[in-house]
């Protein structure tokens, strides 16, 4: 079992930066595949960014741009930095772990929950 704790999250005004992280504990970094996820009350969770351990990265279509995804193996922590904010990427931002991190499943559903088998509590983003 891998406990994820976020932080980071903020109130901020449109057109701001932001740097979310998630701090793993329980077993090693290296080996999984990591995801930040973001949820509207009311709304379905939505894929923001994955990144495979061998550093590939992707993201869903509404942050390409303006979104990075980054990990730091030292640290067993992962980022998610944020430029250009805008009030709609407001909502909780969960980090999650795929702990099996399959590269061929992995590219077919690293913008999913399916595989994602390990949750953080979420940390609140707010842009006004």
């Amino acid at each position: 079992h891998v406990q994820l704790v976020e932080s980071g999250g903020a109130s901020v005004q449109a057109g701001g930066s932001l740097r979310l992280s998630c701090v793993a504990s329980g077993r090693s970094f290296s080996g999984l595949c990591m995801g930040w996820f973001r949820q509207v009350t009311g709304k379905e969770r939505e894929a923001v960014a994955s990144i495979h351990n061998d550093g590939t990265t992707k993201y869903g279509d509404s942050v390409k741009g303006r979104f990075t995804i980054s990990y730091d193996n030292f640290k067993n922590t992962l980022y998610l930095d944020i430029d250009s904010l805008k009030p709609e990427d407001t909502g909780t931002y969960f980090c999650a772990a795929d702990r099996l991190c399959d590269k061929r499943r992995w590219m077919v559903t690293a913008l999913m929950q399916v595989d994602y088998d390990n949750w953080g509590q979420g940390t609140q983003v707010t842009v006004s």
